[in-house]
């Protein structure tokens, strides 16, 4: 689960003599303390470390990774030099400083007043972060997490809503790194308590071949049919972006197998790579584990992580199943067939090759759901993938032996994933620390609902704008925390459903990924498609208008996200299936039992679409009575060109 801004990723290195057995060390150590925390086992002297030391520890250990793993300059060798050995060593010893002083630090207020030595192990500790974060998300986040870190320099002189109490750089950098609402704030306990489990997991599903059954499963189930291919890339993408959390790497690694296919198969490079865009922009919104995003949702929100992924079904689904049948009545529109079926696998032979992939996923599904053993259900997950694998590679005839090693490789790809999400998120935890400290966070939600008044959709507009160009500059998560904190209480404020709020700015601020001028997601594809990236922005935005719509709805509207009376539920998502059809076979010009239609039927089909998707029964109404007349018009029209 990375979450990387940049079309290819920041440059990676590691593979050395050195410098991968100390990542695994690292990674083995760092995962045995999560397992130590969430399994009580008291390994260290007897009692549980308190969280304070912990976090240190795992800043230590994976903040220093960074610079072993992610150079200083995106064209840099891959020889480790000096300057990063050292800056490998500061990170372990300032982190390790902490930790032994953890319970010190808590009790004595050393976020306000600390020794000398402290203080100055507090700024190596923030430089620290503000270079993980640069080298691994870019300069514009860099300059976004730099501001805040400096913000209380010069709160004082800033207007309006803006204005705070001035601090000493001395007490910002001890803020920052003592206190608990910075650096080890909300972003680093999610970390801590459940996400290095689902790390491990993703990296689990990775080395045994998880992507590459997913692949062939979405290809068995629909690579024959009409417009094969894109289905094929709207499933798998959906599927490794929900375990990967980032766009970008999503596009990437799905993309450069599903978008020349689709090119094979008739459809446009710029069609092909909107596609694309579209669901992998979706995957962190697609349970089960929706990316890094749900984990840190649950943190704020306090709440449990099965309760943000039942929310996040619904709109989700109906996300996934509008690009579905966009890609379907394309290739009905435009004649386009699937793929020759010599070249598909035989669903069989798919399943009997891969189902514990399925079972493991099942596993960890019915732990998060039912059981609600949220952190240590990856863990489970983990064994049964990794025993049913080793199991079936012995089994099989053909197969390759799960050997040993491939447990290094894991160890060693989840030791990488987890120092890329400390060094993102050590960054974002210093924005967060200082609109909690400067009291300006509130002061901007009070802000928003004073400007808004008592309009409610106004209050959703002007979030939406600010989530929407706030997702140009940050990667997924940073966006949502930095949102979560100055926007999501206004709407709570306005008394907007607390969860239905908070997916709102999630929708938001991700759709910058297909919306020009930025359109990262559709960039990235573009490069694969050989399309222009403007017009594929572009096209994807169209793909993709329903997320444009979702959220205003799941936020007026709690029964999208299973909140409410059962038949309201079963009503409103009903709805808006016929809705997200109607959309569908308006966009792409194909209507189920008319065929083709032309605009003078397709503008009033999606004026249906809009009154289903406006829960109510006279709306309702409004859209059976127009879908009606639509098909008596196109049969019509069809007879008499007959």
């Amino acid at each position: 689960m990375t979450d990387a801004t940049a079309p290819s990723g920041p440059p990676v290195r590691g593979k050395g003599k050195i410098a991968r057995p100390l990542i695994l060390v690292f990674g083995f150590v760092g995962i045995f303390l999560h397992i130590n925390q969430i399994y009580n086992l008291q390994f260290f002297v007897g009692h549980l470390m308190i969280d304070t030391s912990y976090y240190y520890i795992l800043v230590a250990l994976f903040l220093s990774l960074v610079f072993v793993i992610y150079p200083a300059r995106k064209n840099a060798s891959h020889r480790i030099p000096l300057y990063d050995w050292a800056l490998f060593a500061t990170a372990i010893a300032t982190g390790l400083y902490l930790a032994w002083n953890g319970e010190r630090i808590i009790q004595e207020g050393w976020d306000i007043r600390a020794p000398n030595d402290a203080t100055i192990i507090a700024g190596l500790v923030c430089f620290l972060a503000l270079e993980a974060v640069r080298r691994i998300g870019g300069w514009i986040l860099f300059a976004i997490c730099g501001f805040f870190f400096l913000y209380p320099l010069f709160a004082e002189q800033m207007p309006g809503f803006m204005w705070g109490p001035e601090s000493p750089f001395e007490e910002v950098v001890r803020v920052h790194a003592m206190g608990t609402e910075s650096i080890i704030g909300v972003p680093m306990r999610a970390v801590s308590s459940i996400l290095i489990g689902f790390l491990v997991f993703g990296s689990a599903l990775a080395i045994t071949g998880g992507g590459e059954f997913f692949m062939s499963f979405a290809t068995a189930l629909m690579g024959t049919t009409r417009g094969g291919p894109a289905k094929v890339a709207v499933l798998s993408s959906g599927f490794f972006g929900s375990l990967s959390g980032s766009v970008i790497s999503n596009v990437v690694t799905t993309g450069k197998l599903t978008i020349p296919t689709m090119q094979r198969t008739g459809y446009p490079p710029t069609y092909a790579a909107s596609v694309e865009a579209c669901a992998s922009t979706g995957g962190a919104l697609m349970p089960p584990v929706m990316g890094v995003v749900a984990f840190i949702m649950a943190e704020i929100l306090n709440i449990s992580y099965a309760t943000v992924v039942i929310a996040a079904l619904v709109p989700a689904v109906l996300f996934y199943l509008a690009l579905l049948l966009q890609a379907d009545n394309f290739a009905a529109r435009n004649g386009l067939v699937g793929q020759d079926r010599s070249e598909i696998p035989k669903l069989r032979t798919v399943f009997a090759d891969g189902w514990h992939f399925l079972f493991s996923l099942a596993v960890l599904i019915y732990l998060l759901i039912w059981v609600g053993v949220e952190s240590q259900a990856p863990y489970y997950a983990t064994l049964v993938l990794l025993f049913s694998s080793a199991v079936m590679s012995w089994l099989v005839p053909g197969r390759i032996p799960f050997r040993p090693a491939r447990l290094l490789d894991l160890l060693d790809d989840a030791a990488r994933n987890v120092a890329n999400i400390v060094g993102i998120l050590v960054g974002i935890g210093m924005i967060v620390g200082a609109l909690s400290f400067t009291g300006v966070g509130p002061a901007f939600s009070s802000e928003l609902v004073l400007l808004a008044g008592n309009d409610v959709l106004l209050l959703l507009v002007m979030g939406a704008i600010t989530s929407f160009v706030l997702g140009m500059g940050m990667t997924v998560s940073a966006c949502y925390i930095f949102l979560a904190i100055v926007l999501g209480p206004a709407l709570q404020e306005a008394g907007l459903n607390v969860i239905a709020s908070h997916l709102f700015i999630l929708y938001w601020g991700m759709l910058s990924y297909i919306t020009p001028p930025v359109a990262l997601a559709a960039v990235a594809a573009s490069t694969i498609s050989g399309s222009n990236p403007l017009r594929t922005g572009f096209k994807a935005m169209r793909m993709g208008i329903i997320n444009f719509i979702l959220p205003f709805l799941f936020v007026l509207t709690p029964t999208l996200i299973l909140e409410g009376e059962f038949f309201d539920i079963l009503h409103d998502t009903g709805t808006a299936i016929i809705a997200v059809w109607l959309m569908a076979a308006g966009f792409e010009g194909w209507l189920y039992g008319i065929g083709r239609i032309e605009w003078p039927l397709r503008v009033p089909l999606l004026a249906a679409a809009a009154a289903f998707l406006f829960p109510g029964l006279e709306t309702d109404a409004v859209g059976l009575a127009i879908l009606i007349a639509v098909f008596v018009a196109g049969r019509f029209m069809k007879r008499q060109v007959l």
